[in-house]
C-alpha cells in the first residue's frame, strides 16, 4: 500500500542526500562548495559565452536566421520544439508544484517537460514563459526564458536565478539538473514531511515519481506517481501499483502536445540527469585543477570510477515486471542510434530486467563527454576498457555479464572512432 511506500520514502530522504556521492569521493576533493566553483576563473560560469544549444538558437534569433511561431494555445511551444529538434513523445508531466512558476501548476494544469540529449524544456499552460535548461559542453547546464507572448522578434533570455535550486548538493554542487519526486496534495502541493527524494536509475521504484503522472504498464511494480494525497490522512490514497493508460480522467489531456507521461521515458529521464550533472562536475574540477597547478592523477582515477559505475549500471534498480511504454518514445529512442556493423545501439532500451539492453550509457556520445578534459576523458576510458576487458573484477561488476562486456566494447569500437582498446 501508499502509506507503507510513504514510510519507506521518508526514511530513504535522508540516506539519499547522504548518498548524492556515493561512488563519487573526488567529487568533494577540490573545490567543495557551489559558490567557490562558479566563480573560479577556470570555469567563468557567469561570464564565458555559452556554447549550447539553445544559445545558438537565441543567436539565430537576434541575427533574423531563425524565427518562431505563436500559437492562441500553447505559445511558441511547437515551433521551440521543432527548432531544437524535441519530440512531443519525450513528455514528463508534473503537478507538483516545484518550479519558479509553481503558482501555475495543479494536478489539473501539469508542467510538461520535454527532453533530447542536451536539452530539456518546461511548459505550463497559462504561465509567462517557456523554461530551458541546455547543456553546454564545458559550462554544465545553462538556464533561459522565453516570454510568452507574440513578437515579431521573441527573445530568450538567459536566467541564472534558477540556480537558486539548481545548484546544491543535489546537483553534485554545479549548474545542473534533477528529477525531485515528493510527496504531492490534491492542489498539487507539497508534503515533503511525508517524501522527499531525489532520484536517479538507482533509485529504488518505491520512492520515484511522488508528484509525477505515470502511463503505461509495469506490472507489479510500486511507486509514487498518479497518487495525491490527503496531508490529514495519507493512509487513505489508494496504492500506486496500477497501471495507467490514459489521464481523460485527471486533466484536459487535449490542452496537450501528448496524452502520455510515458514511463520508458521518464526511466531515461532518471538516468540522464545525473550522468549530466557527473560529466560537469567532472569537467570542472579537473580544469580548476589543471589551473591551480594541482596534481590531479588520483583525483582523476576517483572521478573515473564515478563516472563509469554510472554510466555501466553498476547499482541499477532493477526491474521486477517488463516495462511497456505508451507514446512510442521506446520504439524512437532505441532506433536512433549510432549502430555497430552488426546493428547493436547502446540507445537500445531493455525494459525487461534493466533499461538498456547493453548497459553502458548512451552518453558516451554526448558533447560534454566528448569535451571533457583530456586527463578525465582518458582516465574514463582506461577505467571503462580495463571494467569490460575484466582487468578489474571488483565485486560491483558481476552484475555485468561476459556477453554484456563483449557486446559493450564491440558497440564502443565500431561506433567511438576515438575508443582504442
Amino acid at each position: 500500500m501508499l502509506w507503507r511506500a510513504l514510510v519507506v520514502l521518508a526514511l530513504a530522504a535522508l540516506a539519499t542526500l547522504l548518498n548524492l556521492e556515493r561512488g563519487s569521493v573526488a567529487l568533494a576533493q577540490l573545490p567543495p562548495t557551489a559558490t567557490d566553483l562558479v566563480r573560479e576563473p577556470a570555469i567563468d560560469y557567469f561570464r564565458k559565452p555559452p556554447a549550447d544549444p539553445v544559445a545558438l538558437l537565441r543567436q539565430q534569433l537576434a541575427d533574423g536566421t531563425a524565427t518562431l511561431a505563436f500559437e492562441p494555445e500553447q505559445g511558441y511551444l511547437r515551433s521551440v520544439l521543432r527548432a531544437l529538434r524535441l519530440e512531443a513523445d519525450s513528455q514528463v508531466l508534473v503537478y507538483s508544484k516545484t518550479s519558479v512558476q509553481a503558482v501555475r501548476i495543479n494536478p489539473k494544469n501539469p508542467r510538461a517537460i520535454y527532453f533530447g540529449d542536451a536539452v530539456t524544456l518546461g511548459y505550463i499552460r497559462g504561465a509567462d514563459y517557456l523554461e530551458f535548461a541546455a547543456q553546454d559542453p564545458q559550462q554544465g547546464t545553462i538556464f533561459y526564458t522565453l516570454d510568452q507572448k507574440p513578437s515579431d522578434r521573441p527573445v530568450i533570455e538567459r536566467r541564472d536565478f534558477c540556480l537558486s535550486c539548481h545548484i546544491s548538493v543535489a546537483t553534485l554542487e554545479v549548474p545542473g539538473l534533477l528529477v525531485r519526486s515528493i510527496v504531492t496534495s490534491p492542489t498539487g502541493g507539497t508534503l515533503p514531511q511525508l517524501g522527499n527524494a531525489v532520484v536517479d536509475h538507482r533509485t529504488p521504484f518505491a520512492e520515484r515519481w511522488g508528484g509525477y503522472y505515470v502511463t503505461g504498464r509495469h506490472g507489479a511494480i510500486e511507486h509514487l506517481g498518479n497518487a495525491l494525497v490527503d496531508r490529514n490522512d495519507p493512509q487513505a490514497a489508494h496504492a500506486t501499483a496500477q497501471n495507467v493508460m490514459s489521464l481523460r480522467d485527471r486533466f484536459d489531456v487535449d490542452a496537450y502536445l501528448s496524452p502520455h507521461a510515458d514511463i520508458a521515458a521518464l526511466l531515461v529521464f532518471d538516468h540522464q540527469m545525473r550522468m549530466t550533472n557527473l560529466l560537469t562536475r567532472a569537467g570542472w574540477d579537473s580544469r580548476v585543477a589543471a589551473a591551480k597547478h594541482q596534481d590531479a592523477t588520483a583525483a582523476n582515477r576517483e572521478l573515473a570510477e564515478a563516472i563509469v559505475d554510472y554510466m555501466l549500471f553498476v547499482d541499477e534498480a532493477p526491474l521486477t515486471a517488463r516495462i511497456e511504454g505508451s507514446s512510442g518514445f521506446a520504439e524512437r529512442f532505441s532506433s536512433a542510434g549510432p549502430r555497430d556493423r552488426k546493428g547493436r545501439s547502446l540507445r537500445e532500451l531493455a525494459l525487461a530486467t534493466r533499461l538498456l539492453r547493453y548497459p553502458c550509457s548512451y552518453m558516451i556520445y554526448s558533447d560534454a563527454f566528448a569535451q571533457l578534459p583530456a586527463a578525465v576523458h582518458d582516465a574514463v576510458y582506461l577505467r571503462l576498457a580495463d571494467v569490460l576487458t575484466g582487468r578489474v573484477r571488483d565485486a560491483k561488476y558481476q552484475r555485468l555479464s561476459a556477453s554484456d562486456r563483449q557486446a559493450v566494447l564491440e558497440i564502443l569500437r565500431d561506433t567511438k572512432s576515438d575508443w582504442r582498446f
